[in-house]
């Protein structure tokens, strides 16, 4: 009988690799949760609409890449294709806006889904870890998220990544870009998908990573040249503000991303170590997003970093993660006496604080030191018949490779001195 796998374009966080997305997700989400995010976890699927209004129709993300199904109850839903949807849904639906304390600030970690041709650092499934800031319309909240993204990445020893910042403009400006551009558009030679795409969303159309159409694209109407004065104004506050914090970013006209609903601010963390797949990160402002999902008017903004991408930035800089090994101390029982006693032993560890392991299996003592060896530990504890007679153990250091008797009674203060 044929074994399952994992399905095409997904995969399974296995150890040792998982303790490096761990960390990752660890460091993403430290410098959040030392600046007001608390934490917040939606369901993996949510009502199609949600991603069909909030996204937008024309965007690939729902109009190819969503995984959409019907229940047996017949209601419509879809596995989530991106976060910030789904946190504002449910920060809504808990009425968090009501509470005073605006902005709403919240921080998130999960799996995505979307229906992609599967390449390196382009998946299926993903992981991202998110921060959302809701309800506030503010040059210093957008600054904040974009420097606290970089002081993660900096803290992964992650150098080569860039940060590139755009303005997409309001509700007052933008739709006088948009006719300008849809007017350059038209009289391009494109595909008619492109040409539908042109008329729902002329934006998207620049994000083109074709060479053909990104030849026509020149010349095309810059929006710079059209924000209004609020608009202006606004981001060279977010730009003042970063390079004030000592962060460096380009400014990149052509930067839309992918998504309907972004306004104003918008930015993407990109490493050119990564080929084709070269954005580890991104967001933006969303001021219009709560309307659009029958809420308030609530402006917002946030990120989301590809954990996935982070690890691939991490090894295309060779960039090793100092983690520390798992186990601190791995117990070795020889006979049924010491097993009872050190099994005990290892449970008291854990309850003190230490990250003990313990030989199962009854294996002999050569194949319990590989065991030990391999688990990483600072410290053996090796104990057979004869040594509990006397009520000791035998401490081994795994990285000078000393050995000394220590009192059974005193192990546990022992080990802790040593660690210390």
């Amino acid at each position: 009988m044929a074994t399952f796998k994992a399905p095409k374009g997904t995969y399974d966080l296995i150890p040792p690799v998982s303790v490096k997305y761990l960390a990752v997700r660890e460091a993403i989400s430290a410098p959040l949760r030392n600046s007001g995010y608390g934490y917040i976890e939606t369901p993996g699927f949510e009502d199609v609409g949600l991603f069909a209004r909030g996204v937008g129709e024309s965007t690939d993300i729902v109009s190819k890449e969503m995984y959409a199904f019907e229940t047996k109850g017949g209601d419509q839903l879809a596995l989530r294709p991106e976060g910030t949807a789904s946190v504002l849904r449910a920060a809504l639906e808990a009425s968090l806006h009501k509470q005073g304390n605006l902005p709403v600030k919240l921080w998130y970690s999960g799996s995505y889904y979307r229906y992609e041709r599967p390449q390196k650092g382009r998946y299926r499934h993903f992981s991202q870890v998110g921060a959302e800031a809701i309800g506030a319309e503010d040059p210093a909240l957008d600054a904040e998220l974009i420097i606290l993204a970089d002081q993660a990445y900096r803290s992964l020893g992650l150098r080569n990544f860039r940060i590139l910042l755009n303005s997409l403009g309001d509700k007052e400006c933008r739709p006088v870009y948009r006719e300008a551009l849809q007017g350059f558009l038209r009289d391009l030679d494109l595909d008619e998908e492109t040409v539908r795409r042109a008329e729902i969303n002329p934006l998207r159309v620049l994000d083109d990573k074709r060479p053909d159409v990104q030849k026509q694209l020149v010349g095309a109407p810059v929006l710079r040249d059209y924000l209004c004065d609020a608009c202006k104004a606004y981001h060279e506050e977010v730009r003042a503000l970063i390079t004030a914090a000592g962060v460096a970013f380009e400014d990149d006209e052509k930067l839309v991303r992918g998504l309907d609903y972004y306004t104003r601010t918008t930015f993407e963390f990109v490493h050119d170590g990564l080929g084709s797949q070269s954005a580890v990160g991104g967001g933006g402002r969303y001021d219009g997003l709560s309307e659009m999902i029958g809420g308030p008017a609530l402006p917002s903004v946030g990120w989301a970093l590809g954990v996935d991408r982070t690890v691939l930035a991490l090894e295309a800089e060779g960039v090793e993660l100092d983690i520390p090994a798992s186990t601190s101390v791995f117990a070795v029982a020889l006979g049924e006496e010491a097993r009872r006693v050190l099994f005990g032993k290892v449970t008291e560890l854990r309850k003190a604080g230490v990250a003990a392991d313990f030989s199962f299996g009854g294996k002999g003592l050569k194949g319990a030191m590989k065991d030990a060896n391999r688990s990483g530990a600072r410290f053996a504890v090796v104990a057979g018949e004869r040594d509990l007679a006397d009520g000791l153990v035998q401490l081994k250091d795994m990285e000078s490779g000393e050995q000394s008797a220590v009192a059974l009674a005193e192990l546990i203060d022992t080990v802790k001195a040593r660690l210390a």
